[in-house]
């Protein structure tokens, strides 16, 4: 891919609490990262297929029977190439469905409540740097 189409394309922050999604919608958008919203996974799984993206933040649970796990498994199987650029963010660390995805698909997790520049750092090595 092209560094050009690479810039244009956002990152899916998939999170369910407004305030949480806003907080990292802000917080990447102010480290140059252009970001595409989703409330639940459900509506992820709609965009995953109809766009592209630079890489995926999602909260390991979300309402509506589609979680984290089920989004990673979907990119797994559709689209490859982004299963390596997906980062969870969770508050329930400890859950042991929570651990055993995170030891199945190996992709970093960020613990809620987080420090933005906890949450861009990890962004940047996973996904890269916006520029």
């Amino acid at each position: 891919m092209s560094p050009d189409v690479a810039l244009r394309m956002p990152v899916l922050v998939i999170e369910d609490e407004p305030s949480v999604l806003s907080f990292v919608k802000a917080a990447l958008e102010r480290a140059g990262y252009s970001v595409a919203p989703a409330a639940t996974g459900a509506e992820a799984l709609t965009m995953l297929q109809n766009e592209s993206y630079l890489g995926v933040v999602s909260d390991m649970r979300t309402p509506g029977g589609v979680d984290g796990a089920d989004v990673h498994a979907w990119i797994s199987a559709n689209k490859p190439e982004l299963s390596s650029r997906v980062i969870f963010i969770t508050g329930d660390i400890v859950n042991e469905e929570t651990a055993a995805t995170l030891r199945r698909t190996g992709a970093p997790c960020v613990e809620k409540p987080f420090r933005v520049q906890q949450l861009i750092d990890v962004v940047k090595k996973v996904i890269g740097n916006p520029q």
